[in-house]
C-alpha cells in the first residue's frame, strides 16, 4: 500500500472524482479552488509528491495530464483519461468503429459519405463502448489532451451533464467542447484560452448533441 499524507489522500480522493464524474482529471487550478489552496502552484506540488510515491503518473504540456496508477484494473471500469494512447495491436483488435471524417452540413454524422476509414479496435480502451471515431480538427482542446488529428471515440447522445466532453453540431458545423448549461443558455467551452466560449441560446442557433467522449486515440508516427 502506498502510504500517503491526510492532504495527499485528500487530493487523490478529488482526482478520481473528477474522472469518475466529468471522465477528466481536474486542473492544478481547480484543486487549489477546491481545496483552498492559494495559487495552482501549491497543487502542482502535492501532484509531483503524488507522482513521485506512485499513486499517479503526470503527463507533461497539459492542464489535465493526470492519470491514475493506485485503481486496479478490474476494481471498477476505466474512466476516460488523457493519458495518450496508440492504436492497439492487431492481435487485441476486437470490434469495428467507423472513423468520421468532415461532416457535411445538414447530414447524419453516420453517413456513409462521411465514412473514411474503419479500425478494429479494444473495447477495452474506452469508459463505455463508443459508435464512432470523429478526427479532431484544430486545438480548442488542447489542454484536455485533445489534440489536432487525435481520433476521438464517441458514444451517441443526446443528452449530457455539466463538464462532460461532447460531439455538438452547432449550425452547419460540428465541434468537440465541453459542455455546461447556464440557465436556459448552453455553453460550449474550450479548453485552450485562445478560443472563445460558445453560448448557444435558444432560437438563435440550430444545436444538437451527437454524442460523448469515451477514449481517444493517438496514432504515433
Amino acid at each position: 500500500m502506498i502510504k500517503l499524507t491526510a492532504r495527499q489522500e485528500q487530493i487523490l480522493a478529488l482526482i478520481r472524482n473528477a474522472i469518475d464524474n466529468t471522465g477528466f482529471p481536474p486542473t492544478r487550478a481547480e484543486i487549489a479552488n477546491e481545496l483552498g489552496f492559494r495559487s495552482a502552484n501549491a497543487a502542482e506540488e502535492h501532484l509531483q509528491a503524488l507522482a513521485r510515491k506512485g499513486a499517479i503518473e503526470i503527463s507533461p504540456g497539459t492542464s489535465r495530464g493526470i492519470r491514475l496508477l493506485d485503481r486496479p484494473a478490474d476494481s471498477r471500469p476505466r474512466r476516460f483519461s488523457v493519458s495518450q494512447m496508440v492504436l492497439p495491436h492487431p492481435d487485441i483488435m476486437q470490434f469495428s468503429l467507423p472513423l468520421i471524417g468532415r461532416v457535411a452540413a445538414g447530414s447524419p454524422i453516420l453517413a456513409e459519405e462521411h465514412i473514411s476509414a474503419n479500425y478494429q479496435v479494444d473495447p477495452a480502451l474506452f469508459t463505455a463502448r463508443p459508435d464512432y471515431l470523429l478526427k479532431v480538427r484544430g486545438m480548442s482542446m488542447r489542454d484536455a489532451g485533445i489534440l489536432d488529428g487525435d481520433l476521438l471515440a464517441v458514444k451517441k447522445a443526446d443528452q449530457a451533464r455539466d463538464g462532460q466532453i461532447v460531439v455538438a453540431r452547432l449550425d452547419d458545423e460540428v465541434t468537440v467542447k465541453r459542455f455546461r448549461r447556464n440557465g436556459g443558455v448552453v455553453e460550449l467551452l474550450p479548453e485552450n484560452p485562445d478560443f472563445d466560449v460558445i453560448r448557444v441560446e435558444p432560437g438563435r442557433h440550430e444545436f444538437a448533441l451527437e454524442g460523448l467522449a469515451v477514449g481517444l486515440l493517438r496514432a504515433w508516427g
